[in-house]
């Protein structure tokens, strides 16, 4: 009895852990300032970059604001893995950011814009040193690692970057 009682016990406090990964990236290089505007072609480079970046690292899901700008630079990454784009409103960004942290034990890309990623990342509970994300950063990768013990909780933050840089 007592062997059976340790076994489920071990069984919750195992289905109890997981690890998510959320990568949090701004659109690709932009036409111009409009909402409808598309990806210049150096934002379609760099949308194949993503692609390349993140093609095995598991994505299993993928989220997007509904602006051009942002489904195309889900879309190279979305086709390669065969995942769809998900839609989710800009604002306010603790949708998408408690949308996320109900998905446990997966892998996630948000695609989002320069007054959202770092907000999402927040609110993930992550602490980027960035303070804002300047007009002509396209480059930035965040990866929140949400770790979910019995026993406690942790979140790491990597701040990285993909594709090339592109002359201001």
């Amino acid at each position: 009895m007592r062997l059976l009682t340790l076994f489920i016990f071990l069984i919750i406090i195992s289905t109890a852990c997981s690890t998510t990964t959320v990568y949090i990236v701004r659109h690709a290089e932009k036409v111009n300032e409009t909402d409808t505007t598309d990806l210049t072609p150096a934002g379609y480079v760099r949308a194949a970059a993503l692609a390349e970046t993140l093609g095995k690292a598991g994505i299993d899901s993928i989220f997007s604001t509904p602006y051009y700008r942002t489904r195309q630079t889900a879309q190279a990454l979305a086709k390669h893995i065969g995942v769809p784009v998900v839609d989710y409103a800009p604002k306010p960004t603790e949708a998408i950011v408690n949308r996320v942290k109900t998905i446990r034990g997966k892998k996630v890309l948000v695609v989002g814009h320069s007054n959202t990623i770092l907000e999402i990342a927040r609110g993930l509970g992550a602490k980027p040193t960035l303070a804002k994300i300047e007009s002509g950063d396209f480059d930035n990768l965040f990866r929140v690692t949400r770790h979910h013990g019995p026993f406690r909780r942790s979140v790491t933050f990597v701040a990285t970057t993909y594709g090339q840089q592109t002359a201001p």
